[in-house]
């Protein structure tokens, strides 16, 4: 019988503008770009995911922030090492449900885990040129379902 694998799970947002962009964040722990989101907590194994996703929204990028949520669209398995309070280095592996949200207004102001961000284009990003494993799987598919979409983001 085979060892079962442990994950964390996290949500991810595809944040999308009117004018055929989304936002990507940059980390500060190890200076690599991100989707706004991130891992469930241990108190939130009963909480609704959407209300995970309004958390992590207004943690990484500021109450002002205005976003209609939409739908699941996109699940990723990501694998990264991550530095522990002991200095050590641990192999995490996360799945992520990726939803698609519609940004409405409101003034980005990043969380203290990240220090910049950008809107970058959904048709003609080069996500590997920013990401890699799982999120960099996970942005091209988020693309590729967008580029055969109308043209319409609302």
């Amino acid at each position: 019988m085979e060892n079962k694998d442990i994950y964390f799970v996290a949500v991810k947002i595809f944040l999308k503008d009117n004018s055929g962009n989304f936002l990507i964040t940059k980390d500060i722990f190890n200076q690599d770009w991100d989707i706004p989101g991130g891992r469930l907590r241990e108190n939130d194994f009963d909480t609704p995911l959407v209300s995970v996703v309004k958390r992590k929204m207004t943690e990484e990028l500021g109450e002002n922030v205005l976003y209609k949520l939409g739908e699941p669209i996109i699940f990723m398995r990501h694998e990264r090492d991550e530095l522990m309070p002991s200095g050590k280095k641990e192999k995490r592996r996360i799945f992520a449900v990726g939803y698609e949200a519609n940004y409405l207004n409101g003034e980005i102001k990043l969380g203290k885990h990240h220090e910049k961000y950008e809107w970058v284009p959904i048709k003609t990003f080069k996500a590997e040129n920013y990401f890699t494993d799982g999120w960099l799987k996970g942005v091209k598919e988020f693309q590729s379902k967008n580029n055969k979409k109308r043209k319409t983001f609302f």
